[in-house]
């Protein structure tokens, strides 16, 4: 099997996604980030009564056409305590923000624009429009209108009018379940003592934070040695909880000692590639089980992320539902590049902004797929196509953001 560009590898990946009809009823505090699954009508009518947009004096505009125009107050209009009665010619009531407009009044006058006298009437020293600072019933919307549409993400503001339009739960669809297990029989789990020939297991914990990241449920399977048997067990354990997508770590390659795939295959999982042309993250399974898609991702730890961010994440917010995150941008490289081989290659860079506000990528000088710590500095990733000519500094280029 030839190797696939990271264009085709993910072309085929997203092609067999399915995203879930399921819908779930959430609390509006869970919502944030959620997608609405219907349509959502407004219970309420907003505002739902005339009401005053600033703090002054409720008025009739016949009354105020003037200035110097003096008016008794006769009561007060607050917040949540409105004035009961009537207002007549010659007459003002006090209002504050948000509380209702008395019967009677046409225009509220801001206190800025009147004069207290001293026996409690007033003087208006400005004379404002009619209905100036009145907010009027059904202004933003009306009971029985639709807000929110299906597919929406709920953020900040759909999260305040969803609840402006008086709904306490909100229906979304179900999040994407998304199931790790580490392969490995040297790896330990973090806050081990780890003896000769073992190390601390580190990959699911970045990946699990992009699937999360991107609306995923998150099924931790933990960590099983490299035999067919336990590995198969983990296997049956993600496809019993119902995991959309099943993603292992290690165990990616061909050695004696890597046995995911012929487990995998062995469970029942239809296998569309494993190989892909890029650097780091050539080894990736790809395949099908029932209906759980298999991402097999490469053990090295920087491996494992390039190929989360490439592939995992567009995968998870397929199934989510949610639009692409767009992490595609171009800078400047501060240093040449050497020309590249046959494989698309993914340089870690931090970034800079030059005076004239352009971007420019710093390459690190190592970038074996090893090393968890360059890849916590990068702030990018230069992308280098196969075959690309050796690149001067200063010459422009394509980065994945990675913050």
């Amino acid at each position: 099997m030839s190797l696939l560009s990271v264009e085709d590898a993910l072309n085929r990946i997203l092609g067999s996604a399915r995203p879930s009809r399921e819908m779930d009823q959430v609390a509006l505090h869970d919502g944030l980030g959620r997608v609405l699954a219907q349509d959502l009508i407004a219970n309420v009518t907003h505002p739902a009564f005339d009401n005053s947009a600033m703090d002054g004096y409720a008025v009739r505009h016949a009354d105020v056409s003037a200035i110097g125009a003096e008016l008794k107050v006769i009561g007060q209009s607050a917040a949540g305590h409105g004035f009961g009665g009537k207002l007549e010619p010659g007459q003002a009531v006090r209002i504050f923000t948000g509380a209702p407009l008395p019967a009677g009044a046409d225009t509220v006058i801001i206190q800025e624009d009147t004069e207290k006298l001293p026996d409690g009437r007033i003087r208006t020293t400005f004379s404002p429009g009619k209905g100036r600072h009145i907010r009027l019933s059904g202004q933003d919307f009306a009971a029985g209108e639709i807000i929110l549409r299906a597919g929406d993400v709920l953020d900040a503001g759909r999260l305040t009018v969803a609840a402006g339009m008086n709904h306490g739960s909100l229906p979304v669809f179900r999040k994407p379940k998304v199931a790790i297990v580490a392969t490995g029989d040297e790896l330990l789990t973090p806050g081990s003592t780890p003896g000769p020939d073992q190390i601390i297991a580190s990959n699911s914990f970045g990946v699990a934070a992009i699937a999360r990241d991107n609306g995923a449920d998150i099924l931790d399977l933990g960590i099983v040695a490299d035999d067919a048997a336990v590995i198969s067990a983990a296997v049956e354990r993600a496809r019993h909880a119902e995991a959309d997508v099943l993603v292992t770590l290690g165990g990616a390659s061909v050695g004696d000692h890597d046995l995911v795939q012929s487990t995998l295959l062995a469970s029942g999982m239809t296998l569309d590639f494993w190989r892909i042309a890029m650097r780091p993250g050539k080894p990736l399974i790809v395949g099908q089980l029932g209906d759980m898609a298999v991402l097999g991702l490469p053990g090295n730890p920087v491996s494992s992320l390039v190929c989360s961010l490439l592939f995992l994440e567009p995968l998870v917010r397929k199934l989510a539902r949610l639009p692409d995150r767009q992490r595609l941008s171009t800078a400047l490289v501060a240093d040449p590049l050497p020309a590249n081989d046959k494989r698309q290659d993914y340089v870690r860079a931090r970034l800079s902004i030059n005076a004239d506000g352009s971007l420019v990528a710093h390459p690190f000088g190592r970038q074996d797929s090893s090393m968890m710590k360059v890849f916590a500095q990068s702030d990018c990733l230069i992308v280098r196509a196969p075959n690309a000519l050796e690149a001067p500094a200063g010459a422009p280029c394509q980065i994945v953001r990675l913050r």
